[in-house]
């Protein structure tokens, strides 16, 4: 009875720490980060299950964003032989953030002995190359001067501030007494406080309305239009109402003052974390960070971009790529009124946790820099805001602040900070029936790079006016078509634009900051049937019908032209002098137009847009003598010519504008479960 009753024992407890080991799994699998941890702890003296708890214990810490806690777990588990080789990896990637750097470099090497997973030792591979560069950027001199805004902060979170129309917002878990499951903290919520700069009126601090703060949710990040009229945040989701299963970004507009009900944005995924919203300094473009589905990541969380269009309707996220987007994870984006890009990585070479980087455009190239100590530590450092050219804010979670993340200020006194921001205005125009100019109103304007990106896209007022910025030493292409039911009715029109050359030198900057304006015009001619129309400089060698380089030069442009106006059939025509005889010149100039429409297919387009004609002589258009008889050389340069007419419009191939979003709400029934855990940190 007694080896029975032993027996029982035995095998009571054995199911008791089995069922311990499994409740703490279920926990973690569904992001209960810190009551898994406390399961986990339960286990950490079992012989058992003793490695595993330690590395569970380790991972839950990392996941919840708090991988110093991490750091002895990881430890042990290695101690204890625990057989997951990423344990070397995530306790090098700790060390970094105590800017243990040595060790850091020791536990990578560690890793690449054992690793046989080839994503996570190009990490590691990684890690090391940036710990090498890391020396370059301790070296860098340094204008920055930082001080913890005291004013704000409290041992609690505040981090993402952002300054709109006076006021300063951050996000905050102050004042919760909801435990958020996932870190053991409170829920954030969105705060508001009058401000001048960076001293804020702590009499006028309070939270945004419930509208915005739900109590069983994370708000996030916040961004707002340049007039302040638009707000889109970050807001984790309990699964209880509008909203996806992770993280969304929804959007709320201020009329009759005040907020309307916040509804998620259409390009925000019901699979996917998106967060840390950012409008671009003209509003027309949406920055944030996913981690969605898509064959462009490069992988963690990168940035995305999407412009909204003249209806307020978003176009499908584009990922930014590399330089920007790296294996690691970039977060928190900011345009500057300069236009840089400033955001937060884990992924360029840094000091540990989330650095600070500028991201700025040179002669078309984008350069990626580090802003350097003191901004950045080797603890998490994210969310800058420029209030001015030369100050703003930013946050930090290092330990000399008054307990997790704080707001810190900033100002820039380098002495050569002075910038200059150069913005490209022009018209849309056309030529009426007279000939005369006229403005071409409702014009969608894309402003394109020569490797054929849409750098941005406008579509032009009544007064047919158009902005860009741009870049110093930078060439560009314009697209312009008409919008609306006129579209068919004009062409398509692309016309070269160059900043090289049109730089002010630095020297010669006098402010902080300067704008300069270029001016340029765009005709889009109107397309009439049967309407001929010369392309200029169209030379072939006497007698021959060879296409000369000059010659395709000049055909290229038509050949865009058929490109940008997929909808057209043309004739091309080629046409002679009276030199020789009639049926010598017809055959020569069918054989031209055959040789020219030849060298347009292997271009790309289809043949059977283009019809060749040769006309010879037959249709001049000026003199080829003069009354008396002489030679008049002038009109028979004019005769010999090459044009083109349109000879049919198919309205159901003109080109579509870039895909659009709908602004809707997702089905709610299909990705909603009754069931409060889904909640996250925004």
């Amino acid at each position: 009875m007694r080896i029975l009753l032993s027996i029982l024992l035995v095998f009571s407890f054995v199911y008791t720490h089995a069922q311990g080991i499994k409740k703490a799994d279920k926990k973690y699998k569904r992001g209960e980060y810190e009551v898994a941890i406390e399961r986990y702890q339960k286990k950490l003296n079992s012989p058992k299950h003793a490695a595993k708890a330690n590395f569970k214990i380790a991972e839950a810490y990392r996941l919840s964003n708090r991988i110093k806690q991490a750091i002895p777990y990881y430890e042990e588990a290695i101690k204890k032989k625990y057989k997951d080789p990423n344990a070397y990896y995530y306790l090098a990637i700790g060390y970094k953030e105590l800017a243990k750097y040595d060790e850091t470099e020791k536990e990578l090497e560690s890793f690449l002995k054992v690793s046989k997973d080839d994503e996570m030792t190009d990490m590691a591979q990684r890690e090391l190359s940036n710990l090498a560069e890391l020396k370059i950027i301790m070296a860098k001199k340094n204008y920055y001067r930082v001080k913890n805004l005291d004013i704000i902060n409290t041992s609690n979170a505040e981090y993402s501030p952002v300054y709109s129309n006076g006021e300063l917002y951050f996000t905050s878990n102050r004042l919760s007494n909801k435990v958020y499951k996932a870190t053991g903290t409170g829920f954030t919520d969105i705060y508001q406080a009058e401000t001048r700069g960076a001293r804020v009126d702590t009499t006028t601090l309070k939270k945004m309305p419930d509208l915005i703060n739900d109590y069983n949710t994370n708000e996030g990040s916040v961004t707002f239009s340049p007039d302040g009229k638009t707000m889109v945040f970050a807001k984790g989701n309990t699964g209880k109402r509008k909203g996806a299963a992770d993280v969304s970004l929804y959007i709320t507009r201020f009329r009759n003052n005040s907020w309307s009900e916040p509804r998620i944005l259409s390009i925000s995924r019901p699979d996917s974390w998106d967060s840390s919203p950012a409008f671009s300094r003209d509003g027309r473009t949406l920055y944030f960070a996913s981690n969605r589905p898509d064959p462009k990541a490069q992988g963690g969380i990168d940035l995305y971009s999407a412009r909204m269009n003249s209806r307020g309707r978003f176009s499908k996220p584009q990922n930014l790529g590399t330089p920007i987007n790296t294996p690691g994870d970039e977060m928190f984006p900011y345009v500057a009124d300069d236009g840089k890009l400033y955001f937060s990585s884990t992924g360029h070479p840094g000091f540990g946790g989330l650095d600070i980087f500028v991201a700025s455009r040179k002669a078309g190239e984008v350069e990626v820099e580090n802003l350097g100590q003191p901004v950045n530590t080797s603890s998490d450092d994210f969310g800058m805001f420029l209030f001015s050219a030369d100050r703003g804010f930013f946050t930090s979670n290092r330990p000399e602040g008054k307990g997790d993340d704080d707001i810190y200020t900033f100002v820039n006194e380098d002495p050569n900070l002075r910038t200059v921001n150069y913005f490209l205005h022009g018209l849309t125009l056309t030529h009426d029936e007279k000939d005369s100019t006229e403005i071409l109103s409702n014009v969608r304007v894309s402003l394109v790079d020569f490797e054929n990106n849409v750098l941005d896209e406008v579509v032009t007022d009544e007064g047919g006016n158009f902005n860009f910025r741009v870049y110093e030493n930078e060439n560009y292409v314009l697209m312009a078509g008409k919008e609306g039911a006129d579209a068919q009715k004009y062409y398509v029109t692309r016309l070269d634009y160059s900043t090289v050359g049109r730089s002010i030198p630095q020297e010669e900057l006098k402010q902080l900051v300067t704008n300069v304006t270029f001016d340029t015009l765009i005709y889009l001619e109107p397309i009439i049937i049967d309407k001929a129309i010369v392309l200029e400089n169209i030379y072939y060698d006497f007698a021959k019908w060879d296409i000369r380089p000059d010659a395709a030069q000049e055909l290229d442009k038509l050949v865009d032209i058929l490109k940008d106006n997929p909808e057209i059939s043309i004739e091309l025509s080629s046409h002679t002098d009276s030199v020789d005889t009639e049926s010598y010149n017809m055959r020569l100039s069918q054989r031209r137009a055959e040789s020219a429409v030849d060298y347009i297919v292997k271009s790309g387009i289809d043949r059977s847009r283009i019809t060749a004609k040769g006309y010879g002589e037959s249709r001049p258009i000026a003199r080829n003598t003069n009354p008396d008889g002489t030679d008049n050389p002038e009109g028979r340069q004019k005769n010999r010519r090459t044009e083109f007419k349109v000879t049919q419009i198919d309205a159901t191939k003109r080109q579509k504008p870039e895909e659009e979003v709908e602004e809707k709400y997702f089905d709610e029934d299909k990705y909603f479960k009754d069931d409060d855990s889904s909640n996250n940190t925004p």
